[in-house]
């Protein structure tokens, strides 16, 4: 019986295989970012950065907390000011979204109950973001991003 030695060409195409799936693996992994990265989330962060403080002094001096649930086929926003009491805003836009892609992102259409925001949604389980701008009957602008987890 004779006995196969191991040469140059077994080492390289060993080599070659190993890396192969290496860049392979990186490649789908790439093309994977890059298909479900949502986008920017401003335009010009230059000039977001130069607003942050003025609208963080108007966010402070609303006061709002807000917190998020579901429960019984609802997504629930609680908007709260600095006394825990319910806040009836002038106008509020929110998008109910996953934090990783856009594709079950949705706009809601919250109703105000006396107590908080309702709106009919079915989430599936896991992180969604909702990412919400409300404002006050001045026209002061409240926009904040509310992380949701959905247990299953």
């Amino acid at each position: 019986m004779a006995e196969r030695q191991f040469t140059g060409k077994h080492f390289l195409a060993i080599f070659v295989a190993a890396f192969g799936v290496i860049i392979a693996v990186n490649l789908v992994l790439a093309y994977s970012a890059v298909k479900t990265f949502p986008g920017l989330e401003v335009k010009n962060s230059y000039v977001a950065s130069q607003e942050f403080n003025d609208r963080l002094k108007e966010h402070q001096a609303l006061g709002w907390e807000i917190r998020a649930e579901t429960k019984g086929g609802l997504l629930i926003l609680h908007i709260t000011d600095q006394t825990g009491a319910p806040v009836e805003v002038a106008e509020l836009q929110a998008v109910v979204g996953r934090a990783t892609h856009v594709k079950e992102d949705f706009t809601p259409n919250f109703t105000f109950d006396g107590t908080a925001y309702s709106t009919p949604a079915t989430l599936g389980k896991g992180n969604w973001n909702i990412r919400l701008v409300a404002k006050d009957s001045d026209g002061a602008e409240f926009a904040q991003r509310v992380p949701l987890y959905v247990k299953g």
